[in-house]
């Protein structure tokens, strides 16, 4: 680099970084924050330091350069370190001052949707309602995404992540899905700190070392649990860092209506709103009316743009049959379809570990899967299924939600679920590729006797909304029935 081209402002900075170098503490200066926002600055700032004074940066190539936290609205602190670090500051504080500011509004983003979708992900078109729900979180709107089973829900907020300013707050329900979606999302990017996951599966110096990229502004998307939103020292750290937007995945958790209500979904808001006054993006795979009206209303986003897709997939087949030597079925059809992935759903833990026994022992490659065991066993048997070292997972609801399995052929319920919209997401896992999924359902009168049972004892307004619900499956079943 010519130094003649260097302007003026630069050198002075360099003189006054040089006398500040002397002082043996380190400088803590308070900058306007639209000065943050200059992120060409940075750049510069490296090419700067490495092409005008290559023997500075390598003699003091261990030495920190200036931090920043955010400390309010109006202001950021930067503290400046001795040697390199110390002028490194005041080269980024000149060039902040010369370099036209880009606002939170403009989210800087350079480039369309369609193209960052061929650039981050390699596809030519978006699916159903995406580019639309991408578009509004990048307008800066809440946005309340409603779409089925592999309609790509995940897609509008993994690619706003990317193409915006600081990192993306995921808040998802299970672990498992987080690890599968943070290992789907790495494996489009060569740097695997882009996506992170915070839960209590991480020990605390894996949690440390998460923190640190996200503060670093190495990650775009950080999943967390809702518990882990209620820990105070998650809380400030959130608050130190620039967090671009919120996406309540699995929204109908939220909902006392929905099939799989999680009471701490509904203390996300306040959170979000003590965290970062930033849009919020809610998605569902299964939002009745009454769901919808709830979610909205709890994440105080009722004027949201609202996108529903179609939740009609004609490549799956739906069959209720009378629970009669249900079992000899489930195996017979897993051996008329052998080598193809499939998933057999119980409500028992018990009635999973015998099912999965009884496929085994009949030559079927296959894996029981509930909350009764450890998270790494889980994880592995998760992968397997993946990896199609596994063609049948029996399992609780636990199972399925968020898993990236394109070619399941087959979902068949032993016991029939506890709401239709838990029935349509979890027989939605199949015919994820486009091809042909067959879903079964078998139906016993006692199965809702006993889910009738598990309502005993709660609260009477949780007895009522379950007992609702129930009634909605016993009358799609008895008219399916064959």
């Amino acid at each position: 680099m010519n130094m003649a081209l260097v302007p003026v402002e630069l050198k002075v900075a360099a003189i006054l970084a040089a006398m500040w170098a002397l002082l043996p503490t380190p400088v803590t200066i308070t900058l306007p924050s639209v000065w943050s926002k200059a992120s060409t600055a940075r750049a510069k700032l490296s090419s700067i330091v490495e092409a005008a004074w290559p023997s500075a940066f390598a003699a003091n190539s261990s030495a920190r350069r200036p931090t920043e936290r955010s400390v309010g609205e109006s202001v950021l602190e930067f503290e400046g370190f001795k040697g390199l670090a110390t002028w490194s500051f005041y080269v980024y504080l000149f060039i902040a001052k010369l370099t036209p500011v880009v606002t939170p509004e403009m989210s800087l983003v350079e480039i369309a949707p369609q193209e960052a979708l061929k650039t981050y992900f390699g596809f030519d078109e978006f699916k159903g309602e995406q580019e639309k729900a991408i578009q509004s979180v990048l307008d800066g709107r809440d946005t309340f995404v409603i779409m089925p089973t592999g309609g790509g829900k995940s897609m509008c907020y993994q690619l706003p992540a990317l193409m915006m300013d600081g990192v993306a707050l995921v808040i998802s329900p299970l672990i498992a899905l987080m690890k599968n979606q943070v290992d789907a999302i790495r494996g489009h990017h060569e740097d695997k700190r882009v996506a992170h996951f915070l839960n209590s599966s991480l020990a605390r110096a894996e949690a440390e070392r998460v923190k640190m990229d996200v503060a670093e502004g190495l990650t775009k998307l950080l999943y967390v649990a809702p518990e882990s939103l209620t820990k105070a020292e998650n809380i400030e750290f959130l608050k130190s860092v620039r967090i671009s937007f919120v996406a309540v995945d699995e929204a109908h958790c939220i909902s006392e209506w929905g099939h799989d209500f999680r009471p701490e979904y509904r203390r996300i808001k306040p959170i979000i709103k003590g965290i970062a006054d930033v849009p919020i993006m809610a998605l569902t795979a299964t939002a009745t009316p009454k769901v919808q009206q709830d979610i909205q209303k709890n994440l105080n986003m009722v004027d949201a743009v609202v996108l529903k897709a179609s939740f009609n997939r004609d490549n799956l087949f739906y069959e209720v049959r009378p629970k009669k030597d249900a079992l000899k079925q489930i195996v017979r059809h897993c051996l008329q379809n052998a080598g193809k992935s499939g998933i057999v759903y119980c409500l028992s833990r018990k009635k999973v570990e015998q099912i999965a026994e009884t496929l085994s022992v009949n030559g079927i490659k296959a894996l029981p899967y509930h909350a009764g065991m450890d998270s790494g066993q889980r994880s592995r048997i998760q992968d397997q299924f993946l990896m199609q070292d596994v063609d049948v997972i029996v399992a609780t609801i636990a199972f399925g939600m968020g898993i990236d399995k394109p070619d399941v052929r087959f979902v068949i319920h032993y016991d029939m679920p506890k709401s239709l919209e838990s029935y349509y997401q979890e027989t939605g896992r199949a015919g994820r590729d486009g091809g042909e999924g067959r879903c079964i359902a078998f139906y016993s009168h006692k199965d809702i006797d006993k889910l009738e049972k598990f309502l005993q004892g709660k609260p009477i307004a949780e007895q009522e909304v379950g007992m609702q619900l129930l009634q909605e499956v016993m009358a799609y079943a008895e008219t399916a029935t064959n």
